[in-house]
C-alpha cells in the first residue's frame, strides 16, 4: 500500500470526542481526498457503527482507487470484544455493507490487548488469512496500545502473516516509546500506522474528554505546553503533527476530525517548516511526563507504567 503521510482517522465520525453533524462529517472525508489523503482509518466500534455508515455515505460515487480503506474486526459496542472467527467474518461483511463496499484493503484486529494470544493465532487471524485467500481484503494489520502485546504478535506471526501494526499515544511530543520498536518492525517487513499524534486530545487547547485515562500529572503539564504556545500564537496541534509525521519509520500518521476546515488546516502544518527552536523548548515543558504512559488489557498483554 502506497498512503498518504497525513491520513484521516475516522473515529471523529462516530462522535467520539464530540457531539457532530453528519454533513459536515461527510464534507471532512471528501476535503480529505481533496487534499491528496488517500488512506482512511474506521471501526465498527467508532460510534456503535456511525463511523462506518457516515464514512460509507461521504464515499458514495468516489472511485474505489482513489482511496485505501482501513477497518478493524474484533471490539464492537459498549465493551464487546469477539475474535472468533465466525464473528470476524460476519464483522467483515457488516462493515462492507455499512461501507458501500465489497472489499476492505487492510482489514486489522481491533485492540489485541483485549484477546488472548493464543486465540488470536487460533482463530482470529486463520479467518483473515482465508479472506486475504479469497481477495475479499488486501492486507491484514493488529492494533493496540501496549507496545508489548504488538512486539509479541509480530515475533509469533512469521513473515508476511501480519503486515501492519497500529499504535497510538505512543509516538507523540510527550511519548517516544514507539521509536524502539520501529527497527523491529521494520526488519520484520511490518508497515508502522501511528494514531492519535495529539495523545486523543492531550496536547490540543480543548483538552481530553471525560473518558480519557491519562493521569492528573501527564494532565497538568500537558496543558501548561499548550497554554505556553498559545502565548506565543502557535497551535499545539501543529508541533504535535509535524514531530510525528517527521519520523522516517512511520508509514502514515492518523488524523481525526470531522471538521473539514481543522482538517484543511493539519494538512498545511505538515507542509510548513518545523521551528526546531520552539520545538526543543516545548519538549523541555514535556519533559517531567515523557514517556509517562497508561496501560491497558489483558494482565499479561499490559505495558509496564511509567508515571
Amino acid at each position: 500500500m502506497n498512503v498518504s503521510i497525513l491520513s484521516f482517522g475516522a473515529s471523529s465520525l462516530g462522535g467520539v470526542f464530540r457531539d457532530v453533524d453528519d454533513a459536515e462529517s461527510e464534507r471532512t472525508v471528501r476535503t480529505a481526498l481533496d487534499l491528496g489523503i488517500n488512506f482512511i482509518d474506521t471501526s465498527p466500534f467508532y460510534g456503535d457503527t456511525k463511523s462506518e455508515l457516515v464514512l460509507g455515505r461521504a464515499l458514495r460515487g468516489v472511485r474505489r482507487e482513489r482511496y485505501i480503506l482501513a477497518t478493524k474486526v474484533g471490539q464492537y459496542g459498549k465493551g464487546e470484544f469477539d475474535f472468533s472467527a465466525k464473528r470476524v467474518v460476519r464483522s467483515w461483511e457488516e462493515s462492507c455493507r455499512r461501507l458501500g463496499t465489497e472489499y476492505i484493503d487492510l482489514l486489522q484486529c481491533h485492540d489485541i490487548e483485549f484477546a488472548p494470544l493464543d486465540f488470536l493465532f487460533g482463530e482470529t487471524l486463520p479467518a483473515l488469512v482465508e479472506l486475504r485467500r479469497a481477495g475479499r481484503i488486501g492486507h491484514i494489520g493488529v492494533t493496540g496500545l501496549p507496545l508489548k502485546v504488538l512486539r509479541a504478535a509480530i515475533e509469533r506471526a512469521g513473515a508476511g502473516l501480519i503486515e501492519t501494526v497500529l499504535s497510538f499515544c505512543r509516538f507523540e511530543l510527550n511519548d517516544t516509546a514507539l521509536s524502539g520498536l520501529i527497527p523491529f518492525f521494520k526488519e520484520k517487513g511490518v508497515g508502522v500506522i501511528n494514531a492519535s499524534p495529539t495523545g486523543m486530545g492531550l496536547l490540543t487547547a480543548r483538552g481530553i474528554p471525560s473518558w480519557h485515562p491519562a493521569t492528573r500529572r501527564m494532565s497538568e503539564v500537558a496543558a501548561e505546553a499548550v497554554r505556553y504556545c498559545g502565548q506565543l500564537g502557535v497551535d499545539m496541534v501543529k508541533l504535535a503533527l509535524q514531530f510525528s509525521v517527521a519520523h522516517p519509520g512511520i508509514a502514515t500518521t492518523l488524523v481525526g476530525t470531522a471538521n473539514p476546515e481543522n482538517l484543511a488546516r493539519n494538512a498545511a502544518y505538515v507542509e510548513e517548516p518545523i521551528d526546531f527552536e520552539l520545538m526543543a523548548r516545548v519538549l523541555d515543558r514535556l519533559k517531567p511526563i515523557a514517556n509517562h504512559n497508561f496501560t491497558r488489557g489483558r494482565p499479561e498483554n499490559r505495558d509496564e507504567l511509567i508515571a
